[in-house]
């Protein structure tokens, strides 16, 4: 099989974005970036790269996520490992870093992302702002285990990681709180659909329409920030309006918010005024 064969395989896949898939698993068979295979579509897979193509394309077309597949995801300006016990990071929670980076600079500062899951968002801020100190917590172990290990690989000597559900593990005060928390509603139909079936539950839903756990967070926030401390939070496409009345009845003030990159707002925050 040629790679311009393989790369055809992409009519045999039922997802949104097939071609692409097909190519990051062909360059995860050869060892090759994207451009070598369009610089060489005449290039033979040997007979245990095809197999093993063969073997992926069939687990993607069941369904399996192209990140587990390959065991990592691009995010920010780096790749994660990824594995089933947490969210694969989604472009759309870049919007939250860029947020996160733009409301404090970057002089000391004391910052906690809850639910940190890959450790995608509390690397990330960590790795551009080193003088920042950076916690992060996730109920899960095998999450916490997943997080610093791509912590260390990536260098951001800065983050810390704790185990325990929300503010459970952690003491003091924050000059900024950062979640990506579940915010899907336990009856939505995309929750048996595509990539989500194969994430997480625990990472993805929350009771009270999805608003549950933005609701404990909010409310928590206060008594872990300093004052004029910000909380900025992911939530879902149509809950904009819902937060920002939560952010205003726990007391915050200023608020901010962001669309992501469908133009759907994704992302609130708020100041917390003491």
């Amino acid at each position: 099989m040629r790679i311009s064969d393989a790369l055809s395989y992409a009519d045999r896949l039922n997802t949104d974005e097939a071609r692409i898939d097909v190519e990051y698993l062909l360059c995860a068979v050869l060892g090759q970036s994207r451009s070598y295979l369009f610089t060489w579509p005449e290039h033979e897979l040997s007979s245990a790269q095809q197999q093993r193509f063969d073997a992926l394309i069939a687990q993607r077309k069941a369904g399996h996520p192209v990140a587990h597949l390959l065991g990592s995801k691009g995010f920010w300006t780096f790749d994660l490992e990824v594995d089933s016990s947490t969210l694969i990071p989604r472009a759309d929670t870049e919007v939250l870093v860029e947020l996160a980076l733009s409301l404090h600079d970057d002089s000391n500062k004391r910052v906690l992302d809850l639910g940190t899951g890959s450790g995608a968002i509390a690397i990330a801020v960590a790795l551009e702002r080193p003088r920042w100190e950076v916690l992060a917590s996730d109920r899960v172990a095998a999450a916490v285990a997943l997080a610093s290990r791509n912590a260390k690989a990536l260098g951001a000597d800065n983050l810390s990681l704790l185990q325990g559900s929300w503010f459970e593990p952690v003491k003091g005060r924050f000059d900024l709180i950062l979640s990506n928390p579940p915010y899907i509603d336990p009856v939505d139909p995309h929750l048996v659909s595509g990539d989500l079936r194969f994430e997480p539950l625990s990472a993805l839903v929350a009771e009270d329409k999805g608003l549950a756990d933005l609701r404990l967070i909010v409310n928590q926030s206060p008594n872990y920030l300093h004052v004029g401390g910000w909380l900025a939070l992911e939530h879902g496409y149509d809950q904009a309006e819902a937060v920002a009345d939560l952010f205003v009845q726990a007391g915050f003030i200023d608020i901010q918010q962001r669309p992501d990159l469908g133009g759907n707002m994704r992302v609130s925050a708020g100041r917390w005024q003491g």
